[in-house]
């Protein structure tokens, strides 16, 4: 399995917010903003941070994947 941030990028376009918006606003560091791009785990910290400037639950930014198969885990 593993993590999928398509709901966090769907929620900005409805909220009309950027990715660079968000970012500061949560003051995450790049190399967390990085990893979010690229579907890699980043700190239950970090994601509460996103949540609460979006006023959501993790669940509705996030979500777990199975790996297809011959996809690296």
């Amino acid at each position: 399995m593993h993590i999928d941030y398509k709901k966090l990028w769907i929620m900005l376009i409805e909220n009309n917010m950027s990715k660079s918006e968000l970012r500061k606003k949560a003051k995450l560091s790049a190399g967390v903003f990085t990893r979010l791009n690229k579907n890699e785990d980043v700190s239950l910290a970090a994601l509460k941070n996103i949540c609460e400037i979006l006023e959501c639950d993790i669940g509705d930014i996030c979500s777990f994947v199975d790996n297809v198969e011959g996809e690296e885990k």
